[in-house]
């Protein structure tokens, strides 16, 4: 079964060809902290936002490219209930980080998967993460070791790289984690074929 992956997140892509589901990429390009802002003004939960900008990315998409199965996915950062985004800078990254250390906090990932303008069928899983205590020399040594553009695209923790030095205990299902619960996505397809 072939599918259109709403995103140019590489980990994705690499998860759904893991598991010999083929996808075709075709970003949504969404401005999400405007999104984003106007549910956390609207006091929405960090569950909520994650669903509904995997949503708005399928459903984009889906529009374009009639009865075509399209797959949305967002993960969203929650610490204590504040939402955590991807850092805008290196200085915003040390800052997250530091936010971070030392606590457990949940990863939310959601996945929306939309045909002809519209959702069909959606899932969101949710891992918790505690990070070590780290010092800011180990905050900056780590950050030495991601590029700006990978940075910049999924955040300050690539759980698939060097990501897991940073943590104590992760719980959860590792492909979650790292931005696709391929499991329940397939099955779904498997109810679709």
């Amino acid at each position: 079964m072939k599918i259109i992956l709403a995103s140019k997140s590489e980990v994705r892509k690499i998860i759904l060809q893991k598991n010999k589901i083929d996808c075709e990429v075709i970003p949504s390009n969404i401005d999400e902290d405007q999104f984003k802002e106007s549910l956390i003004n609207e006091k929405a939960t960090p569950e909520l936002i994650s669903k509904n900008l995997a949503e708005l990315k399928a459903n984009k998409i889906s529009k374009k490219k009639p009865n075509e199965l399209v797959l949305g996915a967002d993960s969203v950062i929650d610490l204590k209930n504040e939402l955590i985004s991807k850092p805008k800078s290196r200085e915003e990254a040390i800052k997250i980080l530091q936010k971070l250390n030392g606590q457990r906090h949940q990863l939310i990932s959601s996945v929306c998967i939309s045909k002809n303008g519209s959702m069909i069928w959606h899932y969101t899983d949710a891992s918790t993460l505690t990070m070590r205590q780290l010092s800011l020399d180990e905050i900056k040594s780590y950050l030495t070791k991601i590029k700006d553009k990978e940075l910049y695209a999924y955040g300050v923790y690539q759980i698939e790289a060097d990501g897991k030095s940073l943590f104590s205990k992760i719980e959860g299902d590792k492909d979650a984690i790292m931005g696709l619960p391929v499991k329940k996505i397939k099955e779904y397809l498997n109810t679709i074929k």
